[in-house]
Formats: C-alpha cells, sequence, structure tokens
C-alpha cells in the first residue's frame, strides 16, 4: 500500500509559503536582460502580488485539512502529486528568478503545469478544501507565465517590441484560461486571472490605452465565460 502524500504535501506547503522570508523578488533587473524591461506593459501593478498573501494560506490551510480529514483519500493523493511537483519547483523560484530571468521563465511554466494537472484532477467533492485553493494558484501562475515569457521575449529582442509581446501574452493567457476552464471549471482560476489584468490595466491606465482596453476585454470575457459555465460547477 502506498503511504500517503498528505505530510509531504503539507512540507512542501509550508516551505513554499515561507520561501520568501529567505529571498525577495520585484521583477527581472536591468541587468538580467540584454534589453532593460523596466515597468513592462504586460506587468500588473504591484499592489496585485499580494494576491500571494491568500494563496500562501489557503494552500496551507488546504494541506493540514487535507492531512487531517483526507490523509488517506486515493483522489486527493492523485491531485496531490502534480500538486507537490509545482510546489517543488516552486520553493526555490524566488531565488532562481534573482538569478536567471531565463531560468526562472522555465521553471513557472513547469510550476503552471503541475499546478493545471493538479486542479483539473482535484477531488469532485473539494471545492472550497483543495479545487478552490489550487485554482487561485494555478490562475495566478497562468497570468505570471505569460508575464514572464513575455518580459523575457520581449528582453531578448526576440519577434516583437515590449507592447507587442503585452498584447500576446494577454491573449495566450486568455487564451489558456478559458481551455482549463473548460476542462475543470473553477470561478476562482478565472477570478485570479481577472485580478492580474485589472493590475494590468491599473500599470498602464491611459498612457498605453491599447493595452488597458485589450485587458479590459478579456476582463468581460472571462466574466461571460464564468457566467455561461458557472451553473456546471458541482455544488460541493
Amino acid at each position: 500500500m502506498n503511504k500517503s502524500l498528505a505530510p509531504l504535501t503539507l512540507i512542501l506547503t509550508l516551505a513554499f509559503a515561507l520561501s520568501p522570508l529567505f529571498s525577495s523578488f520585484s521583477g527581472f533587473q536591468s541587468d538580467q536582460l540584454p534589453i532593460p524591461q523596466i515597468n513592462p506593459p504586460v506587468q500588473p501593478a504591484g499592489y496585485a502580488f499580494a494576491i500571494w498573501g491568500p494563496i500562501y494560506l489557503w494552500l496551507t490551510a488546504s494541506a493540514i485539512y487535507g492531512l487531517w480529514k483526507s490523509r488517506n483519500d486515493p483522489q486527493w493523493d492523485a491531485a496531490r502529486k502534480p500538486l507537490c511537483g509545482s510546489l517543488a519547483v516552486g520553493v526555490p523560484w524566488l531565488w532562481v528568478a534573482n538569478q536567471s530571468a531565463v531560468w526562472a521563465t522555465v521553471l513557472i511554466w513547469i510550476m503552471l503545469g503541475f499546478a493545471i494537472a493538479a486542479l483539473i484532477s482535484s477531488p469532485p467533492l473539494s471545492r472550497w478544501t483543495f479545487r478552490g485553493p489550487v485554482a487561485l494558484y494555478a490562475g495566478w501562475l497562468t497570468a505570471a507565465s505569460f508575464v514572464s515569457l513575455a518580459t523575457v521575449l520581449a528582453g531578448y529582442g526576440i519577434g516583437f517590441s515590449a507592447y507587442g509581446w503585452a498584447f500576446a501574452g494577454i491573449i495566450g493567457a486568455l487564451v489558456l484560461a478559458m481551455a482549463v476552464y473548460r476542462r475543470q471549471p473553477a470561478p476562482v482560476y478565472l477570478l485570479a486571472i481577472i485580478w492580474a489584468l485589472i493590475g494590468v490595466c491599473v500599470n498602464n491606465g491611459f498612457d498605453r490605452f491599447l493595452i488597458t482596453a485589450t485587458a479590459i476585454t478579456g476582463i468581460v470575457v472571462l466574466i461571460c465565460v464564468m457566467a455561461v459555465w458557472f451553473p456546471r460547477v458541482p455544488a460541493a
């Protein structure tokens, strides 16, 4: 009989939540990219990153609850596997991000892939105890992954300018968000992305109105998607 992943999930969650105490990150520095990206247009305003507080707290509460109430639940363990993968990569991410923008981008996409897998495989009767916190985590990672990718590509002068990659990043995040939501309609997932898009609007304002307008359009689209598919979300 396989051992439960509940203890490992709690350990990794705590390590992930405590990692900001050892390494801080406020965006890629000018010397990390050949073309410095100062306040890139794809990035949300600084206040939006406060969402990490609820993410850390909710994931921790979920891990504690899972250890207490669902320690040997095979459905929880199936979803814990990819979640543990994401958290394990996430523990050193802040340190890596301060060393290399490229490797930070690679790792955050790995984190995202595991987080989405955990969300999709989340137990059906865990809307608030597992699916909710993982959805918030995966939703923010969806936005953050495209921010990181767009910033690095612009920073290396690949393809578009920073503005072009901002449009591409927003659209890419929207496409992936709707694909994930179609597989697992968790409203919290879309709410996290909407929060990021609001931050993009605040960061760009009227000075970069086309990007703000694109983000606003994305918000409206996600709200409409959520309104249409919300009844499909299990009540439990």
